[in-house]
């Protein structure tokens, strides 16, 4: 199994509240940028794998709030793959504030695999190179 470094950045101020709080459905964006920074890490961005005509639309997302994030606060976010079968993915998420360490924030999201028109495709018999990005990353 591989390991990934957190996704960091900062809140910026135009995902803040009028109670300058982080609003809630910021976080999920921030469960979507943490996938695309792990491909990156994988070596296989988004793009690349979209190249080769395979789709992941989101089955599912989930988030549990546990702690504010205020705008300038730094954040960083730990994905793990806690599922694959290559045909669909589970991945969860922790947001922590770096600074302190505390849990902002943990979910889940759930992909399934797909060619361009939509219909379900199996990465590990007919696309092994994006099949092997997801199983060399899963959580044991």
């Amino acid at each position: 199994m591989n390991s990934l470094i957190p996704y960091k950045r900062s809140v910026y101020y135009y995902e803040t509240d009028k109670m300058g709080i982080m609003h809630h459905s910021n976080y999920i964006r921030i469960f979507e940028e943490t996938r695309v920074d792990f491909l990156v890490q994988a070596g296989m961005p988004f793009e690349q794998i979209e190249a080769q005509g395979v789709l992941m639309p989101v089955l599912s997302v989930e988030c549990r709030y546990k702690h504010p994030l205020r705008f300038g606060d730094m954040l960083e976010v730990r994905p793990h793959i806690t599922k694959f079968n290559g045909t669909t993915l589970h991945v969860s998420y922790e947001i922590h504030n770096s600074e302190t360490g505390e849990l902002c924030a943990e979910g889940s999201s759930s992909h399934c695999f797909t060619d361009t028109n939509m219909k379900p495709i199996r990465t590990k018999k007919n696309y092994p190179d994006i099949y092997k990005v997801f199983a060399d990353y899963i959580v044991q």
